[in-house]
């Protein structure tokens, strides 16, 4: 969705359609891990919720939803303003990060999924101990393509983040990804495949820890993401869908 496509307002059956949407999400994460032998307990949803108004993160909080994203730390703090408390709701940073915005990030935010940096690990390590606030789960982005329009690491430089948070005492979460953008979800199996290959060598390597996750996947290649192992798949127009009388749009 683009910003223009921001709800406004919310229809009358607004809540039996984000039901419904997420109904059928949950069957898709279900099929899909089971075509790779997984559980679908493993595979745990974050909403994004960039472009849903408050009324709609209220009904899927009402659905279960715990996990939010936000792609921004002004609209995360806008979000959990409009919303108010919101019992059990953790909240995901899934955007890019600048180091000037670390410590409010660290207020508000249960897991940040864009390090990219070794000055952003050391700035996070920084800033916890000097507002004594608790680290938050860490994913390293990685721009697997290599495509310069994207952020994120090169895969040659994961290690050297790592080994900075290593340094801090602290460690990461696992790694994050985004494939190309197509409208075929079988474009984006190689990346989420390279990015599983990628996890896989680091916890063999002692880099990650056992169990180390993988964020990837979003509305329109989830599928794909969770047969190739993401265990945190970011959706969010896909939970909208029909709000305004169309389908399910691509995007996160």
């Amino acid at each position: 969705m683009s910003p223009r496509d921001a709800l406004p307002a919310l229809p009358p059956d607004a809540a039996r359609r984000i039901a419904d949407n997420l109904a059928r999400l949950r069957t898709e994460v279900a099929r899909a891990a089971a075509r790779a032998g997984r559980d679908a307990g493993s595979v745990q949803l974050v909403a994004v919720t960039k472009y849903a108004p408050a009324a709609a993160t209220r009904i899927l909080h009402e659905l279960g939803v715990r996990d939010f994203g936000e792609s921004t730390v002004q609209g995360l703090a806008r979000k959990r303003e409009e919303l108010g408390p919101l019992p059990g709701a953790r909240w995901h940073l899934i955007g890019h990060l600048q180091r000037n915005k670390v410590a409010r990030t660290l207020e508000l935010a249960a897991a940040i999924h864009s390090i990219d940096s070794t000055r952003l690990a050391a700035e996070v390590a920084l800033q916890s101990r000097r507002r004594g606030l608790p680290v938050p789960e860490l994913y390293v982005e990685v721009n697997w393509s290599g495509d310069p329009g994207k952020t994120g690491l090169l895969p040659a430089a994961v290690r050297s983040v790592l080994a900075a948070l290593a340094a801090e005492g602290l460690a990461a979460r696992g790694l994050m990804g985004m494939a190309p953008h197509s409208d075929d979800p079988e474009a984006a199996r190689p990346t989420f495949r390279g990015l599983r290959q990628l996890r896989d060598a680091l916890v063999e390597g002692g880099a990650l820890a056992s169990g180390a996750g993988l964020s990837m996947g979003m509305s329109g290649d989830y599928r794909v993401a969770v047969e190739e192992g993401a265990t945190v798949i970011r959706v969010g127009s896909l939970l909208l869908a029909g709000l305004e009388g169309g389908g399910p749009a691509s995007g996160a």
